[in-house]
């Protein structure tokens, strides 16, 4: 449930709320906005049985919260949230733009995307350090080799970098050498890996599952945000249907949706969600247009030759291009970048 203070309520009454709400063994989750403060209730309101807060000083309502996820929920947090990144924020006002190889191959072809991605507007580098891949015999990642080059990366760039990450080892070596962490589609549910992450401290972008729906995509940013680590960025990235057409099926609607569940910023990636470097263009400005806070692409100095996912990678020229051109639409929906 969540607990709707009066506008003038005091924060002794808001402390007396509070204190009720720990006295039976719960968390509380508190939203200050410009005018009004909401109280949100973490754990089994059961426990709660019997306690009227309608009645108590300072309350305006008591709203109940049907769904499962709490802290990712917009009701707790009716305001949308802005995500620390390093030198650069994430959320309303900024087109985030994350690019960079599928796989991190050796330094010099990361360093020369870094360079190139940065002089086109991009304000994140990302790339795979940890690859886990459909076949046990395709490339794998160079592991903390590759996190070495993405710190050098940054240094040389200031470009703020994000890395997959596969296991808790993964998270024990990347958090020495990234800004932020991410989560995979096929790890969207490992429930372990999420926790660790939301130990970690470090900023998470957590992608949609193969077939997720969005209640378990935001329930499992419910157990990242349950651990202590609010920084948490949504990735669309697109879903497994009966359509042949494209590698999977961006759901642009999930924008929309999620703008009305929670608070958490939402970026897509149109290189994995449709698999073919053509499409990547149309469908990112339909993300922008769809109000998301940014968007993830894949870039490799020679597509042809890239260990992992070449087909869908951008060359620098065509993400110059892609950038020049998403301008108009990020500025139409109040974004710069």
């Amino acid at each position: 449930m969540i607990i709707i203070m009066k506008p003038n309520a005091t924060e002794e009454a808001v402390r007396g709320v509070t204190r009720e709400i720990e006295s039976k063994g719960l968390k509380v989750h508190l939203s200050k906005g410009d005018q009004v403060t909401i109280v949100g209730v973490v754990g089994d309101k059961g426990l709660l049985r019997g306690v009227n807060f309608e009645v108590a000083e300072g309350v305006d309502k008591v709203v109940a919260v049907t769904e499962s996820y709490k802290l990712a929920n917009k009701k707790f947090h009716p305001e949308d949230s802005i995500i620390h990144v390093g030198n650069t924020t994430i959320g309303p006002g900024n087109l985030t733009i994350m690019a960079g190889p599928c796989a991190i191959e050796n330094q010099e072809q990361l360093m020369q995307t870094a360079f190139a991605v940065k002089k086109s507007g991009a304000n994140f580098l990302r790339g795979g350090a940890y690859k886990p891949r459909t076949s046990p015999y395709s490339f794998q990642g160079l592991e903390e080799e590759g996190l070495r080059y993405m710190k050098e990366a940054r240094e040389a760039t200031g470009l703020n970098v994000i890395c997959e990450v596969t296991s808790e080892h993964a998270i024990e070596s990347a958090v020495k050498y990234v800004d932020m962490l991410q989560i995979g589609a096929r790890n969207m549910q490992n429930f372990e890996l999420l926790k660790e992450a939301g130990r970690s401290g470090v900023p998470v972008l957590l992608k949609r599952g193969l077939s997720a729906t969005i209640d378990e995509w935001l329930n499992a940013a419910e157990y990242i945000m349950s651990e202590g680590n609010e920084n948490v960025v949504l990735c669309e990235r697109g879903i497994r249907t009966f359509e042949t057409a494209t590698r999977n099926t961006l759901d642009i609607s999930a924008v929309p949706v999620l703008r009305s569940r929670t608070h958490l910023p939402v970026i897509v990636d149109p290189s994995h969600a449709t698999g073919v470097r053509s499409y990547v263009a149309p469908l990112a400005k339909c993300a922008i247009a769809a109000g998301a806070d940014g968007l993830m692409i894949e870039v490799h100095p020679n597509p042809a030759c890239a260990l992992s996912d070449g087909p869908q990678s951008l060359t620098f020229e065509q993400f110059d291009r892609l950038t020049s051109e998403l301008r108009p639409y990020a500025a139409l929906s109040g974004r710069s970048f």
